[in-house]
């Protein structure tokens, strides 16, 4: 067992504070460890850094953010060019549609757009960007199902005539804005097995999907496909099995009741970053996914298949650069020190909440390791990162020094707040 799945995964002997009869399975792991690697969880802290990246890169990196001000992030644009080319070389079939909203930095976006994606538009803001950079409309679907009447009508005026939908309010309101256009149409799905689950929100069930697609052809829309996402960063792959089932089984629906041929699937995201917990590779999902597609749609599949990547085409690239803002106990007897960071939920950190995504967070100094809690900077008392799940830092840490947060090219600048307590959002700087 490698040495540093002792801070990396919650396993049965891993330390929720809560644990019964942790002592006997920690003993068993250290003996274990000490006669892999020679050491026990008493010696020196380690970080698997080559896990997430060439140790070359990092120093490339601490070397470039050196005299910049934390928190910031670095994005390496040529993570997100071998993550889009690994996508293409084992999903050929599928176009990509970029998902903006995970990463809609400039230099990203132009990047991906050379490179010949297409991109998953949410809002007119994410619209105009693209238009700014050159971007044609063919090469857009308005993927958001909560949007106005008025930004449908905007985008439709610039061009845009693929629509998402999974409501007939929403229905009504695309055929009035944007008459004609093709519709796919987004179900329900469950996100079991994914660090951070898109259940509830958005989608109908396949019920309330053939009155829609009833509705479309009676309003003068085309419809154009089915869409589903699996849920975000996730790990059982079994969930495009059952999601595919449904899809061809709406296919098959509409041929024979309505005379409809249906044209597209749209998987939508889900594969994963390269966070604490390891996944199977991209190569394993594509094998089984295509697979599934096989058996859906055993008489042919449909002629276009969309993928929607944001995460796993922009998460591996990045690296939060943050420092160690104070290190305390809340009582003469903790057993845990505190680590406040001057970057937390609130700064782009708010997929720790519930501690679902759990970042690889590198301490570069020497020590015993010891078990921290990791809390941000903020006056709001739910800005703390990590209080279950086990990390651990150096014993002899100080105040002032730098923390490497990897992984942290999506979801990060994109949803770090305007202002709260006077922090601006997190800057952003590509690694030259």
């Amino acid at each position: 067992m490698p040495l540093w799945l002792r801070w990396s995964r919650k396993r049965p002997w891993s330390r929720s504070r809560s644990d019964v009869g942790l002592a006997d399975r920690l003993s068993e792991v250290q003996t274990t460890i000490f006669h892999i690697r020679g050491t026990t969880l008493e010696d020196q802290y380690r970080f698997p850094l080559e896990n997430f990246m060439p140790r070359e890169k990092f120093e490339r990196i601490k070397e470039f953010a050196r005299d910049k001000e934390t928190p910031c992030l670095v994005i390496d644009l040529d993570v997100i060019r071998s993550k889009y080319e690994e996508l293409r070389a084992h999903l050929p079939f599928a176009k990509i549609y970029y998902a903006v909203k995970a990463n809609p930095n400039d230099e990203v976006v132009a990047l991906l757009r050379d490179l010949g994606s297409n991109f998953d538009v949410a809002t007119r803001w994410e619209l105009d960007q693209l238009l700014r950079l050159g971007v044609s409309p063919d090469r857009m679907s308005f993927g958001n199902t909560i949007k106005k009447e008025r930004d449908i009508a905007y985008f439709y005026e610039k061009g845009v005539r693929l629509f998402v939908t999974d409501s007939m309010t929403d229905v009504d309101k695309i055929s009035r804005a944007a008459p004609g256009s093709k519709v796919f149409f987004r179900l329900l799905t469950e996100g079991l097995g994914a660090d951070w689950p898109l259940s509830k929100k958005f989608g109908s069930h396949p019920d309330l999907a053939r009155q829609l697609i009833k509705t479309a052809i009676r309003f003068g829309l085309q419809p154009y496909g089915i869409s589903f996402h699996p849920g975000s960063q996730q790990r059982d792959v079994g969930a495009w099995s059952s999601a595919l089932t449904s899809v061809g089984q709406l296919f098959s629906w509409a041929k024979e009741e309505l005379h409809a041929d249906l044209k597209m699937i749209n998987m939508g995201g889900g594969f994963p970053a390269n966070y604490v917990e390891p996944t199977d590779s991209i190569g394993q999902y594509a094998e089984d996914i295509h697979r599934f597609l096989d058996y859906s749609f055993s008489d042919g599949w449909p002629e276009e298949i969309i993928i929607e990547p944001g995460r796993s085409m922009a998460g591996d690239s990045g690296v939060i650069v943050a420092e160690v803002v104070n290190i305390a106990k809340k009582s003469v007897h903790e057993r845990y020190p505190w680590v406040f960071l001057d970057i937390g939920k609130f700064g782009g950190l708010i997929e720790t909440l519930d501690e679902a995504i759990k970042y690889p967070i590198y301490f570069e100094g020497s020590g015993k390791p010891v078990e921290i809690i990791i809390a941000g900077p903020t006056c709001d008392s739910m800005d703390i990162l990590y209080e279950k799940w086990t990390y651990t830092m150096p014993d002899k840490t100080k105040i002032g020094e730098r923390v490497y947060i990897l992984t942290t090219g999506a979801y990060t600048q994109s949803y770090s707040s305007v202002y709260f307590n006077g922090f601006p959002p997190l800057k952003s700087y590509i690694l030259k």
